[in-house]
């Protein structure tokens, strides 16, 4: 077969929106001080290394994986998911979005979300065939109140997002706002997903109030409590919710070695808590230390990321790839975000490193 041959092929065959759209880019990060994914920079101490390759060993993969269920059951006693509601988990928070795509994919349907937000929410909606709306933050990185309950009541949207705090900003919205959208989505028959993929770094959850409150879905990572290479997510509702959305969910999506180390990890959670909580203390003095640069903006943060507004920020991302540091160029992704990158917080360490490569690239 020729190359027009294939061509031609995946012209016939392939969506066009898939053909002209580019795909999730990971920048290359070999050598570099690696501040641009949000990850929790510390690895397992030596001796709990060694005691989860045991335990690893022991995992029979010579068999589908079945532990999904005693794993729901493990996160839902550790999170103090609340009575009446269950636990449904998949690999990744980024399955779930799709899966809850999937599942309310009913005619006309629509998923609603704030932008600048979570690329996903948006990218799921359109490969699922559903209808995207997205409503503008306000200059202040903060909802909209009146253009979004407009958007609900003309949308009436399946789904509507909240990410809890935010990505990329940062921040957690007003409380009152929120509280007025979660009843107008309730009204209009609608469902509510708070994204809080950064909980261990937060000072606010919905994650009590799901009982009260049963049109709301919490949904969460473990990559941020420390297993971004376990690929492990979570979502919790009242039970007969989180059932139906389940009967979407594949049959073996975990794999028997995820579960077994998410289970590992839980058993050990002190260690992961201890991490998240020398992760919030640099914050605040990574973005002490920001304030202190001319002509940097640094933004409440309640996430193990700070976005930053520079006067040139593709000048200043370069120069720190140049210096061995690699932050996030989000300027490109929405016009409230013109010149911003977003720094993941990291070991003390490496925070001077990024410091030091900024201060000498503005």
């Amino acid at each position: 077969m020729t190359s027009s041959d294939l061509a031609q092929r995946i012209a016939r065959t392939i969506r066009q929106d898939v053909q002209s759209s580019a795909a999730y880019a990971i920048q290359p990060s070999a050598g570099m001080v690696k501040l641009d994914a949000m990850e929790n920079p510390f690895a397992l101490p030596p001796e709990l290394q060694h005691a989860l390759g045991e335990r690893l060993a022991r995992v029979a993969i010579n068999r589908y994986p079945v532990g999904k269920p005693g794993l729901a059951t493990a996160i839902a006693r550790h999170f103090e998911v609340p009575a009446g509601c269950s636990v449904m988990v998949g690999n990744g928070s980024d399955e779930l979005i799709d899966l809850l795509s999937v599942a309310c994919n009913v005619p006309g349907a629509a998923i609603l979300a704030p932008l600048p937000g979570f690329v996903l929410y948006e990218l799921s909606a359109r490969l699922r065939g559903l209808r995207f709306v997205g409503v503008p933050l306000t200059a202040g990185f903060e909802l909209d109140e009146r253009a979004t309950l407009d958007a609900i009541a003309r949308e009436r949207p399946a789904l509507t997002y909240i990410a809890y705090p935010n990505n990329p900003t940062g921040n957690l919205y007003d409380e009152r706002i929120v509280r007025r959208i979660v009843t107008a989505v309730g009204a209009q028959d609608g469902l509510v997903v708070f994204d809080e993929a950064y909980q261990p770094f937060s000072s606010r959850s919905w994650m009590a109030q799901l009982a009260a409150h049963p049109h709301v879905i919490v949904m969460r990572t473990l990559s941020k409590f420390g297993l971004a290479g376990v690929r492990l997510g979570y979502m919790a509702g009242a039970a007969a919710l989180i059932e139906q959305i389940d009967k979407v969910s594949p049959p073996y999506n975990v794999s028997a070695l995820n579960a077994e180390a998410a289970l590992f990890a839980l058993e050990h959670a002190e260690v992961f808590a201890a991490q998240a909580q020398v992760l919030r203390t640099e914050r605040e003095r990574l973005s002490a230390m920001l304030a202190a640069l001319p002509g940097v903006t640094a933004f409440p943060s309640e996430a193990n990321m700070i976005l930053v507004r520079v006067p040139d920020s593709k000048r200043a991302f370069d120069g720190m790839k140049a210096r061995g540091v690699l932050v996030k160029h989000i300027a490109g992704l929405h016009p409230l975000l013109a010149n911003c990158l977003r720094l993941t917080v990291g070991t003390p360490d490496e925070n001077r490193l990024m410091i030091d490569a900024l201060r000498a690239s503005l």
